[in-house]
Parts: C-alpha cells; sequence; structure tokens
C-alpha cells in the first residue's frame, strides 16, 4: 500500500514538473505567431485606438505582429466567448473594460465565466465620466444642481445612452448615493443625449468625458462634475463628485480598459506580456496619445486588476439591484 501511494506521488510529482517544463519553454518561444487582440468595439472608437496605439508598441517589442479585430456586439459578449474558447497560449488577448464587469452583473446568463475564463494581465488607461448641463443651463455647479433636486423630489431629469450602459449605471449610481430622487432618461446612444439636452427637454446628462469634450469646447455644453477620483487635464478647475462631500464624500465611477488572456495561459507568459505593456504605457509618446483620447495611461498588475474587476462587478451588480433594471 506505501509503495502504491509512493508511486502515485512520483508520477503526480513528474506530471507537475512535466507541466511546468511545459509553460516554461512555451514562456520562452513566445510568441511564435501573430498576436489577436479582440476588441469588443467598433472601429475609431477610443478603445479601438487604444488598443491600436498599444498593440504596435507590442508588435516591435515582441518582433511579431499583433492584429486587431474588432467584434462590436451587446456588452461585448462576442469578443469574450472567443478569447475564452482560444488556446491558453497567449496569442490571442481580449480588451476587457469596465463594461466587462457591467455585461457580468447584467446578464441573466453567459456562455463564459468572467472571473474564471480570463486571466487579467494589465490595465491600460482610465478615463472619466461627467455630468454636464447645456451651456443656458440655470444649473452652474453641482451643489445648484443636488439642491434643486432635493427641494423638488422626481423633477429633476438626467439623460444617458442606453439601459445597462457604464454611463447610465453610473447615473443611477450617482442618484443612489447623493440619496437624490431623479429621473434617470435612456436614449439609443450619446448623439441623441446631447440633442435633448441642448433642445431644453433634459436637465443634465452623463457620459464619458472624450464624446463630449468637442461640445464643451464649443460652449453648447458646460460641465459641472467629473465622476471619477480626481480632475481631469483637459477641464481644469472642474471637480470630482465626491468633492462635494456628504453622502457622496466616498463616490467614484471612473472607467478603465484593459487587456486579459484566456484563464490557463502560463504565467510566464502573463508576465512577459506585463512586463511590456507597463514599460509601454511609460512612453511619452503613448501618455499623449492616449491624453488625447481623454485617456490617462495607467499599467497595473495581473492582481490589481483582478481585484479591479471583481469590484466592479460587485459594485454594478448592486446598483442594477438598487435600480430594479431587469436582467437581461
Amino acid at each position: 500500500m506505501r509503495i502504491s501511494l509512493l508511486r502515485s506521488a512520483a508520477c503526480v510529482g513528474l506530471s507537475v514538473a512535466a507541466f511546468a517544463l511545459t509553460s516554461a519553454a512555451i514562456a520562452q518561444t513566445f510568441p511564435s505567431k501573430p498576436i489577436r487582440l479582440i476588441v469588443p468595439n467598433a472601429a475609431g472608437g477610443a478603445a479601438d485606438i487604444t488598443a491600436r496605439t498599444v498593440g504596435q508598441k507590442l508588435a516591435e517589442a515582441l518582433g511579431q505582429p499583433v492584429i486587431i479585430e474588432n467584434k462590436p456586439s451587446a456588452g461585448g459578449i462576442i469578443a469574450a466567448e472567443q478569447v475564452a474558447k482560444s488556446d491558453p497560449d497567449g496569442h490571442t488577448i481580449l480588451l476587457i473594460s469596465s463594461g466587462t464587469a457591467v455585461s457580468a452583473a447584467l446578464f441573466k446568463s453567459l456562455t463564459f465565466d468572467t472571473r474564471k475564463d480570463f486571466a487579467p494581465v494589465s490595465k491600460l488607461a482610465s478615463f472619466d465620466l461627467v455630468i454636464a448641463v447645456a451651456d443656458n443651463s440655470r444649473f452652474k455647479t453641482l451643489t445648484e444642481l443636488l439642491a434643486f433636486a432635493k427641494a423638488n423630489p422626481g423633477k429633476l431629469n438626467i439623460g444617458t445612452p442606453q439601459v445597462g450602459t457604464t454611463q447610465n449605471l453610473a447615473a443611477e449610481y450617482f442618484k443612489s448615493a447623493a440619496g437624490v430622487d431623479i429621473q434617470v432618461v435612456p436614449f439609443n446612444g450619446t448623439p441623441p443625449v446631447i440633442a435633448a439636452l441642448r433642445g431644453g427637454n433634459l436637465d443634465a446628462m452623463v457620459d464619458i468625458l472624450g464624446p463630449l469634450m468637442p461640445q464643451i469646447a464649443s460652449k453648447a455644453l458646460r460641465p459641472l462634475t467629473l465622476l471619477g477620483d480626481g480632475q481631469a487635464a483637459q477641464l481644469p478647475g472642474i471637480p470630482a463628485a465626491h468633492e462635494a462631500g456628504g453622502a457622496l464624500a466616498k463616490f467614484s465611477a471612473a472607467s478603465w480598459n484593459g487587456v486579459a488572456v484566456p484563464a490557463k495561459t502560463p504565467k510566464e507568459i502573463i508576465a512577459k506580456l506585463n512586463r511590456e505593456i507597463t514599460r509601454i504605457l511609460a512612453l511619452p509618446d503613448v501618455k499623449q496619445r492616449l491624453a488625447d483620447l481623454t485617456l490617462v495611461a495607467q499599467s497595473s498588475t495581473p492582481e490589481q486588476l483582478t481585484a479591479l474587476l471583481d469590484s466592479d462587478i460587485k459594485r454594478w451588480a448592486e446598483v442594477i439591484e438598487r435600480a430594479k433594471i431587469p436582467k437581461q
């Protein structure tokens, strides 16, 4: 009996050692073919440009082409499903974001497990959301807007893109955190929200800062507050919501994007990708290219990105439940 156990233990030990050697060998030869970076957004947007900017530098560093494949779909499901089913060898990478966390919380069932089927590699960038009003609005500050909302329950309305988007959930989160009774009104995308706001049919709107910058620059819209952790370089003097203190003292709804690979990808490959991405995001030209998109280049460890994804899934699940948004 003892001999059998020893033999079994030896076999297990050899298997583990063989697996370790195989993983190390794969990591040493990585990459051995072109890398596919799957982006769950259409070409031309901030996510796509971020992927192409980082992908170009990554190709130069690794000596293999990085091919950007755009797979837009509701919740980014098609892109995530494709990567989840790919070989875990580092040659297929998924662009993930705060929207990935929203999908994990919003959809009843997915063909993949957001936490178990992917291994986060590094954060790429963070970007802010903003509450804006028409330039001729009576609200000059966030304090004035909140005071009106508290004095007139149910009468203030804030427009956002579709139900379940990060912008829509950020508005619901703001409503809950501030403890005010306001109407969150979803539209089919950003342009109709802007049109309704400028036409006087909305009091305010919540959206990602980048798409609103042309309207802000032309004085058509006026930003009241940012929903992230600090101020934006493009909007000097515009405060973050948490600076209002009180119920909003701990409020933060910043968005982010990053990259992940299939869950069983060897740790050596994940470490190699993380090292290169961290170096790339520190390059002045990359930082400036992302800053032009109102993004802040920001790397992380795999563990930090894992924790961020987990906390976002938990936060958005709570927002969805409080707002009584039906699961998709």
